[in-house]
């Protein structure tokens, strides 16, 4: 009997490690495809799946106690907030951490109450949270990015194709690219063929990104108008990779190597190192930048000067503005959660402008991989864990043979002789 009994206690221990650990490892793969899609550390790419499989965790194990469903929750939400920590090498945004494990307790709530209501006025209390995990789900995330009301005049000077479309590739009609659509939320963008009419575009900021051959007169123009208090941000590439359809030699197409270097020289830049590969820089703000084929100064991607009353930024590379290099596949520029790296973000803040911040960004594959092994590992401990503790809320209480019954009658009467 002895024997029986612990092999009902092992079954018991066994249904609910599994209670606890399917619906864990299940979200836990399903959020990391978003993740690695973006390669943005966001507890709030877990936060869809954790609610979908936790409510049908709820529905699951009704019958059980709140403890059970609490233990689920947690269980489910801690292992993503591990994985961020440890990919991104920071702690994630308070916000994103507390509101994953509040969508979680949520909906394992929701879902048993709906079911098996505690009393009667449960279940109206289980949609009420439904409700709330809902909107979590939506407002909780970074939203997509609205236009300011106060938005300074730029103008843009690029040999890139920025405002139109190269022959096919769409025809040639005016066809913003994705860091213009960007950059229109935050300011008034005026592409401009001669700098010469810059003192009448009525612009302050300047985006110098890869431009054509320029006359004596022109660079003059410019030097001028940044002397008497404007503000410019050059992007200058030795190497630009941007792909093009039209053959080389051709007038429309962006210039492959910088002309810039007269001015800049005069402004006081010097080249700076070059790096031909492609990387993943830092910068001193946590930011992401692709970069590839760059000038870098110190290891920094950006240097700034001073010149007369106004302000020159220098990048030592265009393709960073390349949606290729910082917004995934199909996705909306206009939303955060899509960028795989903070270019529009650095673009806008280095132009005068903010965006919002705060993006987690995973680092070397080796955090990745060393995120994902214990967030696994503690995700399996903890369902090991509440199905040893919580084993009796998981056994079935089966009936025995007469004898059995019999004896175990026998064995609750209390004896009677002194």
């Amino acid at each position: 009997m002895g024997s029986r009994r612990g092999g009902r206690v092992a079954t018991a221990a066994l249904k609910g490690f599994l209670c606890f650990w399917l619906p864990m490892i299940a979200a836990l793969l399903a959020g990391l495809w978003r993740a690695l899609r973006t390669g943005q550390a966001d507890p709030w790419d877990w936060s869809m799946p954790v609610a979908l499989l936790i409510v049908l965790a709820g529905l699951s194990l009704a019958r059980r106690s709140w403890l059970v469903l609490a233990w689920g929750a947690i269980g489910a939400a801690v292992p993503p907030l591990l994985f961020c920590t440890i990919a991104a090498d920071r702690l994630p945004l308070v916000s994103a951490a507390f509101g994953l494990v509040l969508v979680a307790l949520l909906a394992a709530f929701a879902g048993a109450w709906l079911r098996r209501p505690p009393v009667r006025a449960a279940r109206p209390v289980a949609v009420l949270m439904m409700a709330a995990a809902a909107l979590l789900l939506w407002r909780g995330p970074a939203q997509p990015l609205a236009s300011v009301a106060d938005r300074p005049r730029l103008a843009v000077l690029t040999g890139l194709p920025l405002f139109w479309a190269e022959p096919g590739q769409g025809g040639t009609a005016p066809h913003d690219a994705p860091i213009v659509t960007v950059l229109r939320t935050r300011f008034t963008v005026e592409p401009l063929d001669d700098p010469i009419d810059l003192p009448r575009s009525g612009a302050d900021r300047l985006l110098l990104a890869q431009p054509r051959p320029m006359t004596p007169a022109q660079r003059v123009a410019i030097d001028a108008w940044v002397r008497r208090g404007g503000t410019a941000l050059v992007l200058a590439d030795p190497l630009l990779r941007w792909p093009s359809d039209l053959p080389l030699g051709d007038r429309r197409r962006a210039p492959s190597a910088t002309w810039l270097a007269p001015l800049l020289a005069h402004w006081g830049f010097s080249p700076g190192q070059f790096q031909p590969a492609e990387v993943r820089h830092f910068t001193a703000e946590d930011q992401l930048l692709t970069l590839s084929a760059a000038w870098m100064a110190d290891g920094a991607a950006m240097q700034r000067r001073r010149v007369g009353a106004g302000d020159v930024l220098l990048v030592g590379d265009a393709d960073l503005i390349d949606d290729r290099l910082w917004l995934a596949a199909s996705g909306d520029p206009l939303d955060p959660r899509a960028w795989s790296a903070d270019a529009p973000a650095c673009v806008a803040q280095w132009l005068g402008s903010a965006t919002p911040q705060g993006r987690r960004w995973m680092r070397a594959p080796a955090n990745v991989v060393a995120g994902l092994r214990w967030a696994i590992l503690v995700g399996t401990g903890w369902a090991m864990l509440g199905g040893a503790l919580l084993r009796r809320q998981f056994q079935r209480r089966e009936v025995g043979t007469k004898s059995e019954n019999l004896t175990g009658e026998t064995e609750k009467i209390p004896s009677t002789h002194f």
